[in-house]
């Protein structure tokens, strides 16, 4: 199992190399001085120019990305005025043009952003709102967090653990003389966003231990 993993971690690093290769590739193929990048300056190639620089550093939903090109059309339209209509139609063709290159992908951005969430300790809830307000569809959103609780057992369960690593919280509190009261424990996993089911599983354990032997796929904590 754990081969197998080294092989997929190996595999999508390359593909991420590959990848941030192209998008440096491509920076250079757009002959696109400074000063066209410039707020006076905005036309399809300064607007690809700064997609693909963007892209170099942030992954991205197609959505985050056009709202990100969009910001810097209403910033020139209202320094310098211009065809506001004019520019989006440009932004949603460069939109258009990093999808298809496969510099953005709304599922690899989706699936991504959730293990980074969920090793942050966000609950569910969480997740899913993060998500929609990037862009990303129901459809993909359900799709993704699916596959994942079947493949990695109860989601949300997992999220409360990291969250009180995170926090030290119930079991991993590392206050002298015991743990904090129960009550602020259980409002913090509140406010995280975790039913009550799961925060008094994790906070009532007594030990890290005794979180590892519970079964985190069982359905009647999910």
């Amino acid at each position: 199992m754990i081969d197998l993993l080294k092989v997929d971690l190996h595999a999508r690093l390359r593909v991420m190399t590959n990848k941030k290769a192209r998008i440096i590739d491509d920076i250079n193929a757009v002959r696109t001085s400074k000063k066209d990048l410039s707020l006076g300056k905005l036309n399809p190639g300064s607007l690809e120019k700064a997609a693909l620089v963007y892209l170099q550093r942030f992954s991205s939903s197609r959505e985050n990305l056009r709202k990100v090109l969009m910001r810097r059309v209403w910033r020139a339209v209202n320094h310098d005025g211009g065809d506001k209509n004019q520019c989006q139609e440009w932004v949603d063709l460069v939109v258009e043009k990093m999808e298809l290159r496969g510099f953005v992908n709304d599922r690899l951005f989706a699936e991504g952003r959730m293990h980074s969430l969920l090793t942050r300790g966000k609950s569910l809830r969480g997740i899913r709102n993060h998500l929609h307000d990037r862009g990303i569809s129901p459809d993909i959103i359900d799709d993704v967090l699916n596959l994942a609780e079947k493949d990695e057992g109860n989601l949300d369960f997992t999220a409360a653990i990291n969250l009180a690593k995170r926090r030290g919280l119930g079991p991993f509190s590392k206050r002298a003389g015991g743990r904090r009261p129960r009550e602020k424990d259980m409002a913090a996993m509140a406010r995280a966003g975790f039913s009550f089911e799961v925060a008094v599983r994790v906070i009532e354990a007594e030990t890290p231990g005794d979180l590892a032997l519970m079964g985190r796929d069982d359905d009647d904590y999910a």
